[in-house]
């Protein structure tokens, strides 16, 4: 549903539409690979009276109910994007710490396939790229 409003998207998951979820909600759609800290600076820039917990609880309800996904890179703050459902990866620069989307690195969903799937049936992969970004790689040199 990417033209979708907020209230649509929260419905169709099952979330109920408050005034804090709607500000978390057009912040990510501004802010993709964003913090829960870097979120709250702009809700509250919007509406003051938000809480850093409400907002922390928005994010773990997209995520809960596939409106967001959250992104774990090793040794970084949790950060989420609206983009779900597509499978893609990530690369992260080991300078500045930017993150860009990278659509699936081969074939169909669930794009790498384990030399040993161990008996699981695999759904997805998580690919991370880790690097210096072309700014960052241009300073170093």
């Amino acid at each position: 549903m990417p033209d979708a409003t907020a209230p649509e998207v929260m419905r169709a998951s099952g979330l109920r539409v408050t005034e804090s979820r709607a500000a978390v909600y057009a912040a990510l759609r501004t802010r993709p690979h964003a913090s829960a800290d870097d979120i709250h600076t702009a809700v509250v820039a919007e509406l003051p009276q938000a809480s850093r917990q409400s907002v922390y609880n928005a994010l773990n309800d997209f995520a809960d109910a596939g409106i967001a996904r959250r992104i774990e890179p090793a040794g970084r703050s949790m950060l989420f994007e609206l983009r779900v459902g597509d499978n893609h990866h990530h690369l992260v620069c080991t300078g500045c710490g930017r993150v860009e989307d990278v659509d699936c690195a081969l074939g169909h969903a669930p794009c790498l396939h384990p030399s040993d799937d161990h008996g699981f049936q695999v759904a997805a992969a998580e690919v991370t790229y880790w690097g210096r970004c072309a700014t960052c790689a241009a300073t170093a040199a």
